[in-house]
Formats: structure tokens, sequence, C-alpha cells
């Protein structure tokens, strides 16, 4: 969940967690695994430090983490160890152009991803993440509206609940966008946005911005 171009490793080197890295799966996907809409093999697509991915295997999926920071796929990995959570397992990805998956996994959950890269690369994304995905798969996307951060603070290009169904239903077949709230962690920095007057916290820690969750499937044949 950050802004398109940036240095990713930058980002998970520093000493505090990135905005985004809150610690635990978002919640609008936490509630998806509770409710029993993940199945089959699991594809983390654009992991981090992989929370939601270590959820999973903690309740036995077998799943795989894929980003383009080798920092967090690092951290990922050491996590995983450190845990004994053999069914989690992390590499490396140009996420708009990677291969090796293809028709592999039984469900793709994007968290915060989808937002977050170029407009230029988003079809090429969208693309790989068909390519990987078995026949029935089912997608999860957890993307922001469009401006969640208001006028005067940059960061990524959102959506309307259109644009994100249109870009996505170039490969796949969506079947429903609704509004949803993304998490992050409450770390004021100047200009950021934790910093600007009325922002909503939900007071564990966390600021709450708004966005979309949109629930996809790739058809059986074709």
């Amino acid at each position: 969940m950050t802004q398109p171009q940036m240095d990713w490793d930058d980002a998970y080197r520093q000493d505090t967690p990135p905005p985004w890295s809150i610690g635990a799966p978002q919640p609008e996907l936490a509630r998806l695994v509770e409710q029993g809409k993940v199945r089959g093999e699991v594809l983390d697509s654009g992991c981090g430090h992989a929370a939601l991915s270590l959820a999973l295997a903690e309740r036995g999926y077998t799943v795989v983490g894929l980003d383009a920071s080798a920092t967090a796929v690092a951290a990922a990995a050491a996590t995983a160890a450190e845990r004994g959570l053999t069914t989690a397992s992390f590499a490396q990805a140009d996420m708009t152009d990677f291969g090796g998956y293809d028709g592999r996994f039984g469900t793709v959950m994007d968290s915060g991803l989808l937002h977050a890269l170029p407009i230029d690369g988003r079809q090429a994304y969208v693309r790989a993440i068909h390519r990987a995905a078995a026949p029935g798969a089912g997608l999860f996307i957890l993307a922001f509206a469009t401006r969640p951060f208001g006028g005067a603070v940059p960061g990524p290009t959102g959506f309307t609940a259109d644009e994100l169904r249109e870009t996505v239903a170039t490969c796949w077949t969506v079947d429903d966008v609704r509004p949803a709230t993304l998490y992050g962690n409450d770390t004021p920095a100047a200009g950021g946005p934790a910093s600007l007057p009325g922002v909503e916290r939900d007071g564990a820690g966390h600021i709450m911005m708004p966005g979309f969750l949109l629930s996809a499937h790739k058809e059986t044949v074709g």
C-alpha cells in the first residue's frame, strides 16, 4: 500500500515497518479466510512481510508469497522458518511479468498491490496472476479508493468501483466490488496520511482508509 515507482527494498530496510506492514493480515482478507472463501494452494501476490501468508500457513494452507522486494522476501522466509511453517514459501518476482506457476493456484490474494503498481503495468499484472491461477480459481483484491489520503498528500492512484472492475475484467470474471477499509500503521510522518487532521483511527494503532474489495474468478474453460 504505497505510491508507485518507489524503492521497495529501501522501504523494508527501515528500522520501523512500512505503513502497510501492520503485523497481521488486512482485516478484510482475514474475514475471507474465516468465512472459508480461500481454497486450494494460495498465491499471496505482493506479499511484503507476508502476515497473510503466515496466517494462512498456520491454518494449514500451502501458500506462495511473491514480492518485488528481496528484503521483504528474506524477512518473510526467516519468520516462516522461525515459526516452523513449512507450507509457506517465498520468492522475489516482477509481479507484472513472472512465470513458473502456470495454472497452479486455487486462490489469488492481493493485499494492496494493484493500486501500488504504475498504471501502465496494471494490465500486465492482471494477466500474470491470471496465468498463475488454476481454472475456477478465486481472486480477491483489496485496493485503495481514488485519492484515499485526500488531495494534499501524495499516494497511490486508487480506483473508483467501476475502474477497479474494468481493470480486472479484461481477464477475470468479476463477481463483486464492494466498499472496504484498508489499515495502516499510525506513525505520523511529515506530510504523510497519518498526520492529516480528521484521519480515522481504530484505537489499536492503525489509521483506516477507504477502498474496495474485489472478488472474481477464472473461468474453467478458455
